[in-house]
């Protein structure tokens, strides 16, 4: 078990765990101030618990390149700048949604209104930002071009779709800019920070990425399967607040294909006329979804996403090899202590792509 992920990695769970807690300590430490204004606001989601996906991946991919880095201090201000920067997205999501809860707690705006929980997330990204800034140009330029990708995906969620475009690649590309991007920048930095080599860099960050679409298609599956006491949300939020998620889009493709049955006929009639705050209407829609085959068609998708997240692993274990080789010659170090380094390199990337490929694995059986 290594955080809330019950990943099957016993070797790693002695090098990671220990770690996790303290970025865990320091994150606590950094969502507050010497100023008790705005503590409570700029903790509450903190707080409020989460899986901690972000990090648990960084400490995971930093397995693969330099062991004494593995776990330090660079790995550990990493891991905490994507977990504040994912849950600063939290807070303006939450007033863009209108969200009630998020967690299982009273969503920011909520408590301290719309202008507040928006201050808030400027102050956490802020934040995170100095964390990155200690990392180095090229952990500042990651960090830097993922959060224009996290809110270029927001936008293109918001703004009306272009004329002419396929509305699932549409929606496919809004999951990998809003939710890809910072798991794909959170296994780069791991691999990055430990001078993994530039291949497993790669390798690392497109799994990353993958598994994103996985984890938010199988979002879209739980958030009409679930109630709120299970996902801190009503269920057919995004319904309400007219964000077409994928089993409503695959409705509308087979509409327009002429290929739509007449219960999703119903689904989507519902949707264009119907009025989805009253409670008791989006509950009778979510219920219509459930029963409908663009559901099983939605986890289908996560499924294959995580497959192919999976596969891109498969040439991890020689770009392991390859960085682990040009750090042993920059260093000078030859003979029996490469070839011990080199083993051990090898037993560690056995485990870290077993476990990577149980991280995906999770992440949509969820929606199971």
């Amino acid at each position: 078990m290594i955080g809330s992920l019950p990943l099957s990695a016993p070797q790693l769970e002695t090098r990671i765990v220990p770690a996790l807690q303290a970025i865990e300590d320091r994150l606590m430490e950094v969502v507050t101030s010497a100023d008790e204004t705005i503590n409570p606001p700029t903790s509450h989601l903190a707080e409020a618990g989460g899986k901690r996906l972000r990090p648990v991946l960084a400490l995971l991919t930093a397995q693969l390149g330099e062991p004494s880095l593995a776990t330090g201090d660079q790995i550990r201000d990493a891991g905490v700048a994507v977990e504040l920067t994912h849950i600063a997205t939290l807070y303006h999501d939450d007033v863009m949604d209108e969200a009630p809860l998020r967690r299982g707690a009273p969503s920011a705006q909520t408590v301290w209104g719309n202008s507040a929980a928006i201050l808030t997330g400027d102050v956490l990204v802020a934040r995170a930002s100095q964390l990155v800034a200690a990392l180095g140009p090229e952990a500042v330029m990651a960090h830097a071009k993922t959060f224009e990708r996290l809110c270029m995906g927001q936008l293109h969620e918001t703004l009306p779709r272009p004329a002419g475009t396929d509305p699932v690649d549409h929606y496919i590309q809004v999951l990998a800019d809003k939710t890809g991007s910072l798991i794909a920048v959170s296994a780069r930095y791991g691999a990055m920070l430990t001078d993994a080599g530039a291949r497993t860099e790669q390798i690392a960050e497109e799994f990353g990425e993958k598994i994103g679409v996985a984890f938010q298609l199988a979002d879209d599956v739980i958030d009409l399967m679930s109630d709120s006491a299970t996902t801190g949300k009503t269920p057919g939020t995004d319904l309400r607040e007219g964000v077409d998620t994928m089993p409503v889009l695959l409705l509308r493709k087979a509409l327009a294909a002429g290929e739509l049955d007449a219960a999703g006929q119903a689904i989507l009639s519902r949707l264009s006329t119907g009025d989805l705050s009253d409670d008791a209407f989006l509950a009778d829609v979510v219920t219509r979804l459930r029963e409908h085959p663009v559901l099983a068609r939605t986890r289908e998708m996560a499924m294959a996403w995580a497959a192919e997240a999976i596969e891109g692993l498969g040439d991890l274990e020689e770009a392991v090899l390859d960085g682990t080789r040009h750090r042993l010659a920059e260093a000078g170090i030859e003979g029996e202590a490469a070839a011990a380094a080199l083993a051990d390199a090898g037993e560690r990337v056995v485990q870290v792509r077993a476990a990577m490929e149980d991280f995906a694995r999770i992440l949509v059986d969820r929606a199971a």
